[in-house]
This record gives C-alpha cells, sequence and structure tokens, in this order.
C-alpha cells in the first residue's frame, strides 16, 4: 500500500489490534513452551550405577507408579520391547484396539501430568518392581510363544529376557520376586528344549 489509506483512524485500530492478537498468542506460546521445558529439565541430580544395567534402568524408568501396573507394563512393552500393539494386545487378552486406546490413554496421563521419563532414586525402586517384572515375564512370553512371524519362538526376546531377569535377581538378591521370575523363565526354556 502506497500512501495514506482512505480511513487513518480505522487502519490504526486495525494495525493495533492485530499486533495485540500477536502479542497475546507469542505469549501464550511462549508460556506452553516454558511450562514444557520446566518438566524437561532435571530435577534432583541423578544418582550413577543405581541400576546395574542401562536397559533395566529404563524399564525402571517407565513403570512409574502413576500409572497401573498394567499401563506401565504395556507401555513399557511397547516402547522399551519394541513389540507391537497386536502383541501385547493378546499378551493381555484383550482385542487389539482395547490395548491401542489404553496405550494412548497412558501416553496422555503421562503427557498431562508431566511424568519425567528418568531414572529413579533407589530408594523408591521397590514401588516399581511389579511392573518390572511383569515386563520382562511378557517380554518372555511374546518370545517363546510369538504371536506372528515366520519363527515360532524368537530366541532374541527369550534372552533379553532372562538376561534381565537374570541381573535383576543378583542385583535383588533378597527378594524372592526377581529369583521366582527368572526360575519360571528357565523352567518353560527347559521345556522347549525337550
Amino acid at each position: 500500500m502506497e500512501g495514506a489509506p482512505d480511513r487513518p483512524g480505522a487502519w490504526l485500530l486495525t494495525t493495533a489490534r492485530n499486533r495485540a492478537i500477536d502479542r497475546i498468542r507469542r505469549d501464550r506460546t511462549l508460556q506452553r513452551k516454558t511450562e514444557l521445558l520446566a518438566t524437561l529439565r532435571p530435577g534432583e541430580p541423578e544418582e550413577t550405577d543405581v541400576i546395574p544395567d542401562e536397559r533395566l534402568s529404563l524399564i525402571f524408568a517407565c513403570c512409574h507408579p502413576a500409572l497401573s501396573t498394567e499401563a506401565q507394563v504395556a507401555l513399557t512393552l511397547r516402547t522399551l520391547g519394541g513389540l507391537t500393539t497386536e502383541e501385547i494386545a493378546r499378551a493381555f487378552l484383550v482385542p487389539e484396539p482395547t490395548m491401542a486406546q489404553r496405550l494412548v490413554r497412558a501416553k496422555q496421563k503421562i503427557r498431562n501430568a508431566g511424568i519425567p521419563y528418568r531414572v529413579p532414586p533407589a530408594d523408591v525402586l521397590p514401588e516399581r518392581l511389579d511392573g518390572v517384572l511383569g515386563v520382562i515375564y511378557l517380554l518372555f512370553n511374546e518370545g517363546y510363544a510369538a504371536t506372528s512371524g515366520e519363527q515360532l519362538v524368537r530366541t532374541d526376546l527369550c534372552a533379553e529376557a532372562i538376561r534381565l531377569a537374570h541381573t535383576l535377581t543378583e542385583w535383588y538378591r533378597n527378594e524372592g520376586g526377581p529369583e521366582g521370575v527368572l526360575r519360571a523363565l528357565l523352567t518353560v526354556l527347559r521345556a522347549l528344549d525337550e
């Protein structure tokens, strides 16, 4: 536009209104991003080497007590175990659409509650142990009786589940849960070999 507008007062008012709207939008965007960054900042300094295995520490991080144990296990199998929604649904004996919806709700709860993905301190690990054991057990189940694919037995999943159970048993020497899961996995494995 060249020269003076036909209605300078209206032009000034429209320009001021548009700038105000832009400013409000920028402020809201900044506020949302600031809140998001606040959830991503590390809280307390993390203890190093709390958990002896990196993959196991990630499983403990995913098994947050704000979620139900079922949601912890399903979401961990999806994100860390690499299992498909179909495989997880079969493990929980529910239809695939039901499991897909449960996974979506679990992710929403994490996002809405601002739950950070970080390795928990040693004093809260026992409250996450049941979820971790569930992940290991169901990972093994998918390994020895694959939902789909050409192989009936997925030895990579079986081996990883046994490795994780063994590591957990060594770490939790006085707990019966990890040792019981390891024995169960080895018993099934022996039966497969026969």
